[in-house]
């Protein structure tokens, strides 16, 4: 029967020395139930979903049935949660193995909220469904939006309850990522003080997400000068959407440039560079505009776990350790402002632009203009008319903004295709996702699909969507989300 799912697994984790992992079984459940299967998602990858029962999901993707091939695992890792260093793994999580796509697409097929793990520590192993229906919702949101993420296969009910603040239904959320390799799993090797370690990690690393690095003279920088590149646009790409991660520990950040781990993340509606959602962020460590500088901090933390790989010469490996991480304020500013440019329409390199874009999110935090609708105002052919609109610093930005357009020597119908673009018309709002999540755990998964159809199309101007481009009113504001371990 599983080979009817065409899975092709053909995992090399486990080439890596036993220190990374260790070999394990999901738990049995005893009453799996389907919420959602991605059966689009299913097709592009290979598997084939549609010759079997709902009965036969369940088991399938609840890890009672496993398919052929797999050879379930839990890694280990370290990380730096909110600045102190801890040693971590997947506490909840079973990697099933590598699935290869008819693409060649080589993807970790990995449960979460599966069971108990070595690396559990003082946790129960288990998920519970809204924290899952956040990460399958804005993951596939992500994904739709242009931005590198894990992917979400299928979620299922266990049956089971799990105890948090409260007693919730349990679930368990099939995740596809191009890789589970974290800074953290630097840092973990790092920590054993075993350079034949660490290189092993580095050259599997390479070897999977950076084969062009093999030819570099130095392994270990070819590696972090490409890392530096992906991560300056992933979060480039966050920054433009208004999205807020909430956890950007080390042991959240992937070495292949994707989001992973949709904990206590939330989109940002009205514009405040210090907007953050999490509770667990007590200082507002991760706020929105600390992403940036946070990226920046765990990239040295990857480096500095490189440091033995970098140069035989430990001063030598600090100094060059410290010219790389030096390097990323510029390539990130570099690609910001060129995201900046393409959000506002404008074409070239004029020496107005920064100041032009400074007194923008000035006007949009003073007034407390929503992040996602004021960009996809501006792309409109006619100038905005409600009321924010109307003062007179907007007017005079405005007419600031249209003088600027002019050195473009283009039609205005070429700045505004490049913003829609770049500015999406629909994004999960927080309180709407929180919404969905509460009637979900109350068995009514009817508004949950409703808006992954919407969210299927962001960029596409669709007045009949309206009412989901609408901020919270002042009582839907959500001014907190939860990890939901």
């Amino acid at each position: 029967m599983a080979a009817t799912y065409n899975f092709n697994f053909d995992t090399t984790y486990t080439s890596l020395p036993k220190q990374f992992f260790t070999r394990l079984q999901p738990d049995h459940v005893e009453y799996p139930r389907i919420v959602n299967i991605n059966y689009k998602l299913a097709e592009e990858i290979g598997v084939n979903l549609n010759s079997t029962t709902q009965k036969d999901l369940s088991n399938l993707f609840s890890g009672n049935d496993l398919p052929d091939g797999s050879t379930p695992l839990s890694q280990a890792y370290a990380g730096h949660q909110f600045g102190y260093f801890t040693m971590l793994g997947d506490g909840r999580a079973h990697l099933l193995g590598e699935h290869i796509t008819p693409n060649g697409i080589r993807l970790d097929v990995q449960f979460k909220g599966s069971g108990k793990t070595p690396y559990s520590r003082s946790g129960d192993g288990k998920a519970a469904l809204g924290p899952m229906i956040r990460e399958y919702l804005i993951s596939e949101a992500m994904h739709n939006l242009g931005i590198p993420t894990t992917r979400s296969l299928a979620i299922i009910t266990t049956g089971q309850e799990v105890r948090r603040e409260t007693l919730l239904p349990g679930a368990i959320l099939t995740r596809l990522a191009s890789s589970h390799i974290r800074v953290g799993t630097f840092e973990f090797a790092a920590n054993h003080e075993n350079k034949d370690l660490l290189e092993a990690l580095l050259d599997y690393t390479i070897k999977r997400h950076y084969p062009e690095v093999l030819d570099y003279p130095n392994k270990a920088i070819g590696l972090i000068e490409n890392i530096m590149e992906k991560q300056a646009d992933l979060i480039v790409h966050w920054m433009r959407v208004g999205f807020i991660h909430g956890v950007m520990n080390t042991d959240n950040m992937t070495l292949s440039g994707e989001t992973i781990d949709y904990g206590p993340c939330a989109f940002m509606d009205n514009y405040d560079p210090n907007t953050f959602f999490s509770s667990i962020d007590r200082g507002g460590r991760y706020s929105f505009m600390n992403q940036p500088l946070i990226a920046q901090w765990n990239l040295a933390r990857l480096i500095e776990a490189l440091i033995p790989l970098i140069d035989n010469n430990f001063d030598n490996a600090v100094n060059l350790g410290e010219k790389l991480i030096d390097q990323f304020p510029v390539i990130y500013q570099q690609k910001w402002l060129s995201m900046m440019r393409s959000k506002l329409g404008l074409y070239g390199d004029q020496p107005e632009d920064q100041m032009l874009i400074k007194d923008l999110f000035e006007w949009m935090h003073n007034n407390d203009a929503d992040f996602t609708n004021t960009f996809r105002d501006l792309s409109e052919s006619i100038k905005p008319t409600e009321k924010i609109y109307q003062v007179s610093s907007f007017q005079n930005w405005h007419n600031q903004w249209k003088q600027r357009l002019q050195k473009n020597n283009k039609p205005w119908d070429t700045s505004a295709s490049m913003m829609r673009t770049s500015n999406p018309f629909i994004i999960p709002r927080n309180h709407q996702v929180e919404r969905i999540i509460n009637a979900a755990a109350n068995g009514d998964l009817e508004y949950f699909r409703d808006f992954l159809d919407v969210l299927q199309n962001p960029y596409k101007t669709d007045n009949k969507l309206e009412s989901y481009r609408t901020p919270p009113g002042p009582r839907e504001r959500i001014y907190q989300t939860f990890c939901g371990t």
